[in-house]
């Protein structure tokens, strides 16, 4: 079974157990924590999540959340070779494996219900990546 690393903030905590719970049929979900709602500072686990990521190997993936989801889209994208993706819908989460073959889609916890969140990330999860021109800009970015 693939893994899946997940982590937030304590503003996501509930969305992120939520995804856990969701996802756990179809993936080996690692929880990279937090463990509660008390607060956190979202760098401490963006970098959990991107260094667990990349330790992984090709083909890891991640699914990062905080607040708006900006923050710690801001955090996994300081590490070379992760491509975070801060998503609003089901569009932004096709287009950002399609043509930027995201290894970590990142959630705001306070922008979308779940249920739209769950969607984003089913979207993301089957999408595949196109290649072609897209993988010349990726290597671009490296």
């Amino acid at each position: 079974m693939e893994k899946l690393f997940i982590s937030s903030d304590h503003a996501a905590f509930n969305e992120k157990q939520e995804l856990i719970t969701y996802l756990s049929e179809k993936f080996e979900m690692v929880d990279l924590g937090p463990d509660n709602t008390d607060s956190v500072n979202y760098p401490d686990y963006g970098q959990k999540l991107a260094k667990e990521v990349l330790a992984a190997g090709e083909g890891a993936r991640g699914i990062a959340l905080c607040g708006s989801g900006i923050g710690i889209s801001i955090a996994v994208n300081r590490f070379k070779g992760i491509r975070g993706a801060l998503c609003r819908d089901e569009d932004d989460a096709k287009m950002c494996k399609l043509h930027n073959n995201a290894n970590v889609l990142c959630l705001g916890g306070r922008r979308n219900p779940i249920e739209e969140l769950k969607q984003m990330v089913d979207m993301w999860i089957i999408t595949e990546f196109e290649g072609g021109r897209h993988q010349t800009r990726i290597d671009m970015l490296d």
